[in-house]
């Protein structure tokens, strides 16, 4: 039995090829070794002749696991993409080892993403997909979603065929990571977005950075789908936009996810108003005790903000937190609170350095674009603070009197229908005493 070898890999590259005399001088190896594991083809142009070249080469692959095709159509037309790429991705149907792709950098936007449709709608193996940067909009966006949720029944009807073939014994993974950034999905395909995650409750990571999410979108996203992932480790929604309303939603799901490990709200207003409160708040449910990494950069968080975040970790509710990104926030760096968090995490550092770890990311990062909050903002943050809170006790105030003219309705309609019921017997009474006393009369006759 041949041992797979690891890697092909023409990667960063820059070639240029348009047929099939210009790929084969670089896709021999394909040709005579058949176990590669992991094949990149990143940082190249390929045309649609010499991507049929390629296509029976990389059926071939039994062991395949992985493969990079990022980047791969630069200074194509947006016509040579569909059948280039309809190649390439109908050659990896029927490799069962193929967990994981790279379809970064390309445009796949509404004329050029339908093989991309069709491949995620049958590719069953399918466990990690990477989808950055790919100019796809909320349309394009809306069909590849739907075709993740097709995804989600075919793996589900399969795992049921799996179980009635007693001779049967390929694995069925779950999707887990789903990547898709920089795409400008907006709200318009949240609503299919949130479906897909709903069908792909495994998801441990997900990463949608940078596309254009407003509030409604954020809620959707949050609460018609994500909450359904209870096994997610990392979540990336930064450079999107919040506000109190989407911390909100997540404040509501955060809890959820015991298993958390990355949080990344950066870029997102978040801190504006409530939010970074409601964060806090959710965070001392100590649910979240798996958390590492909280990305909170450039959300207007002041120093009260900071100060209920480090009394959130010195209560014990984050005991693995190592990294917290807070530049481009409005604090001052010399702030004790702030000087103490950094060393909070410097100790942590220590501690586990002493048990042998190595972790990549701790501690703050580097302050190089804070601002300092004015006397003004800070007069207008507590004047809005208290505004937020005079409201919610008047919403609070509102529901209970609902509440109270609800009962009062109640016990009317209660009290009108126990005096109906008795003016019905009391007439009844005197109908049934005069009939009486005529029955008496007539007997007597």
């Amino acid at each position: 039995m041949s041992t797979p070898t690891s890697t092909f890999s023409l990667e960063g590259r820059g070639l240029k090829l348009d047929a099939s005399d210009d790929t084969e001088p670089h896709t021999q190896n394909l040709s005579t070794t058949k176990t590669y594991t992991h094949i990149s083809l990143s940082g190249n142009t390929l045309g649609a002749p010499a991507c049929t070249h390629l296509a029976p080469l990389l059926s071939s692959q039994t062991s395949l696991k992985s493969i990079n095709l990022a980047d791969i159509f630069t200074s194509r037309l947006l016509s040579e993409i569909p059948p280039a790429l309809s190649s390439l991705l109908t050659s990896l149907l029927p490799l069962s080892n193929l967990t994981t792709i790279d379809l970064s950098d390309n445009a796949f936007g509404l004329k050029t993403q339908a093989p991309l449709v069709d491949f995620l709608c049958q590719h069953i193996p399918l466990q990690h997909l990477i989808l950055n940067n790919n100019g796809l909009g909320p349309e394009a966006g809306t069909h590849i979603a739907t075709a993740l949720s097709t995804l989600a029944d075919r793996k589900a009807e399969a795992r049921v065929n799996e179980g009635n073939n007693a001779t049967k014994r390929t694995h069925i993974p779950y999707l887990e990571t789903l990547v898709c950034g920089r795409n400008r999905l907006e709200n318009g395909s949240m609503a299919a977005w949130g479906q897909a995650f709903k069908k792909h409750p495994h998801l441990k990571v997900v990463k949608m950075v940078q596309n254009g999410i407003r509030q409604p979108g954020i809620c959707t996203l949050l609460l018609d789908g994500l909450k359904h992932c209870k096994e997610l480790e990392v979540l990336d929604l930064q450079d999107n936009t919040f506000t109190h309303i989407g911390a909100e939603a997540l404040s509501s799901v955060l809890p959820l996810w015991p298993h958390l490990r990355e949080l990344g709200v950066g870029d997102s207003l978040f801190g504006r108003k409530r939010g970074i409160n409601m964060l806090c708040a959710a965070l001392s449910k100590g649910q979240n005790k798996e958390i590492r990494v909280l990305r909170l950069q450039y959300n207007e968080i002041n120093a009260k903000g900071v100060a209920r975040l480090l009394k959130v970790v010195e209560e014990g509710h984050l005991p693995h937190l190592q990294r917290v990104e807070l530049n481009g926030n409005k604090f001052a760096e010399e702030d004790p609170d702030v000087e103490r968090l950094r060393t909070l995490l410097e100790e942590r550092r220590e501690e586990a350095e002493e048990r042998g770890e190595v972790v990549k990311e701790w501690g703050l990062d580097d302050f190089s674009d804070l601002e300092e909050e004015d006397s003004d903002e800070e007069e207008e943050e507590e004047e809005s603070e208290a505004a937020a809170e005079e409201e919610d006790s008047e919403v609070e105030e509102k529901k209970e009197d609902e509440k109270e003219r609800e009962k009062k309705a109640e016990g009317i309609v209660r009290d009108a229908e126990e005096e109906e019921g008795r003016n019905v017997s009391l007439k009844q009474d005197r109908e049934v005493d005069v009939l009486a006393e005529k029955m008496g009369r007539t007997e007597m006759i």
